[in-house]
C-alpha cells in the first residue's frame, strides 16, 4: 500500500509541476509581448516648436527686415524706421513677375503661358506677394515691441506704393483699371 500511495503522490506531483511549468511559460509569453514600462524622465524633454506656414513666413520676413536694418548705412534702429525705409526694403526684393512697358509688343499679343517671353521688360515682385509681405511685417512689428501708431508698414506711402504696383501689374497684363 505504501508503494501505491507513493506512486499516486508522484503522479500528482508530476501533474502539478507540469501545470506550473505550462502556466509559467504562458506568463512568460504574455510578459514578453507587453511593452516595457519606463518611468518618466527626470529632465523635461526638449520640444521643438512647430510653426504654421504663416508664422514661419512672418519670422523669415522679419529676420530679412532686421538684416536690412543692420546693413543700412547710416545705422538704422527700428524706432527710426519710416515708410520710406520700408519702400527701400521692398524695392530691393527681386521678383519674377514681368511688368510689360507700354511699348512692348507682348503687352497686347502675349505668348502662350508655356512659352517664355523674350522681351526685356523688368521683373518685379508681384502685388500679391508684396501685399502679403507688408501684412506679415505689419503684424511682426507690433509683436516685436512697436507701437501700432508708429508702424512704418502702415504708412500712407506704403499703401500708395502697393496701389501703384497693383495698377502697373494690371496694365502690364493689358487690363485697364
Amino acid at each position: 500500500m505504501s508503494a501505491a500511495v507513493a506512486a499516486a503522490a508522484a503522479a500528482a506531483a508530476a501533474r502539478v509541476s507540469s501545470n506550473r511549468s505550462s502556466h509559467h511559460r504562458s506568463n512568460q509569453a504574455v510578459n514578453h509581448r507587453r511593452m516595457p514600462f519606463y518611468p518618466p524622465s527626470p529632465q523635461p524633454a526638449l520640444l521643438v516648436p512647430v510653426f504654421s506656414r504663416y508664422e514661419s513666413l512672418k519670422r523669415r520676413d522679419w529676420n530679412a527686415f532686421e538684416q536690412y536694418l543692420n546693413k543700412h548705412r547710416p545705422n538704422l534702429r527700428l524706432s527710426q524706421c519710416s515708410g520710406l525705409h520700408v519702400l527701400e526694403f521692398l524695392e530691393d526684393r527681386f521678383g519674377n513677375t514681368k511688368f510689360h512697358t507700354q511699348n512692348c509688343p507682348f503687352l497686347v499679343n502675349r505668348p502662350e503661358p508655356q512659352s517664355p517671353c523674350s522681351c526685356s521688360c523688368p521683373l518685379k515682385e508681384a502685388w500679391s506677394s508684396l501685399d502679403g509681405l507688408v501684412g506679415r511685417l505689419r503684424v511682426a512689428f507690433e509683436e516685436n515691441g512697436g507701437r501700432p501708431e508708429m508702424n512704418p508698414f502702415s504708412a500712407p506711402v506704403v499703401r500708395l506704393y502697393l496701389r501703384e504696383v497693383k495698377e502697373a501689374e494690371a496694365m502690364g497684363r493689358g487690363i485697364a483699371l
